[in-house]
């Protein structure tokens, strides 16, 4: 497959659901290394193990490091590779990005302190520390449920601290693209909520960290690239097709609606570890019906 990437980090990069046996709920590995694979056949330029798609917040410390280096060897290279890092503490997080660096990872992405509402100066001090692991780092601002923003301006610092290269915007506010073009002129933008994508793209996102291509690599591949090639005769009608789906993203419930989605295209998506549950009625026949319309459209 061509690479489309200028870095690691660029292009579209899978926040890989995490497949579980329906019994035990363990970690099928044979499962994900498949899944892996086949995201990266499909067009996709790598994949982000051990985000909150990834339900990291529920593995053990040997499942967590074991799906880093099954990631690494199916995506068959490394740089293919950005591990989240999360974690409560800075030195934990640090040991998690050095993990993710003896596997082979190219990058990771990491959250600010998440325990509680941490000032400026702690977060610049958090991805100093696990910056210092050695690997490219991609900050995470996802403010609703971290309780931490990472605003322009504070993006701008860290960027200038040398302790990050880019940032996975969630914040869905599509106006900071400029600001933060503006303020951190180098530090790349990474798409990182779906139902934005096009938006952000237009605004010169560098890449995606996405949770649909999951369920539809093909179609969601094929709106990636016709918006960061400004090609909006494509994208743009792709992108209304398929934002029933791709708003499901910014959910509380994403996890559960992606993974049945790939049930639903055929894919094993399976069942979530507690404390999510299943998706009530209701929103069970909305995925199921978004989903099985845009099969039906051709969008796989």
């Amino acid at each position: 497959m061509m690479d489309h990437r200028t870095s690691p980090w660029h292009g579209i990069m899978v926040a890989t659901a995490l497949p579980l046996r329906d019994d035990t709920l363990s970690v099928d590995y044979d499962a994900y290394a498949e899944h892996v694979s086949w995201l990266v056949s499909q067009g996709c330029d790598g994949v982000v193990p051990n985000g909150s798609l990834g339900e990291y917040q529920t593995l053990t410390d040997d499942e967590r490091a074991r799906i880093v280096r099954v990631a690494v060897e199916a995506a068959g290279d490394g740089a293919r590779v950005m591990p989240g890092v999360a974690a409560y503490g800075s030195a934990e997080a640090r040991r998690w990005a050095e993990q993710a660096a003896e596997a082979g990872a190219g990058s990771v992405l990491l959250l600010p302190p998440n325990a509680y509402r941490a000032d400026e100066r702690s977060v610049r001090a958090h991805y100093a520390e696990v910056a210092r692991a050695g690997l490219p780092v991609v900050a995470y601002n996802n403010p609703f449920d971290t309780k931490v923003d990472l605003t322009p301006r504070l993006l701008a610092q860290l960027h200038a601290d040398g302790s990050i290269v880019a940032v996975k915007e969630f914040s869905g506010d599509v106006r900071r693209a400029y600001e933060i073009a503006e303020l951190a002129p180098g530090l790349d933008l990474l798409a990182g909520a779906d139902d934005v994508l096009l938006e952000l793209s237009v605004a010169g996102a560098a890449g995606w960290i996405a949770g649909y291509p999951n369920a539809l690599p093909a179609a969601c591949t094929a709106l990636y690239r016709a918006a960061t090639a400004g090609d909006l005769d494509t994208a743009l009608p792709l992108y209304r097709a398929l934002h029933p789906l791709l708003r499901w993203d910014s959910k509380p419930e994403f996890v559960q609606a992606i993974k049945l989605s790939m049930d639903v295209a055929g894919r094993h998506g399976g069942p979530c570890r507690p404390p999510r549950t299943p998706l009530d009625e209701e929103q069970y026949a909305a995925v199921r019906a978004a989903t099985g319309k845009a099969l039906a459209e051709g969008l796989a």
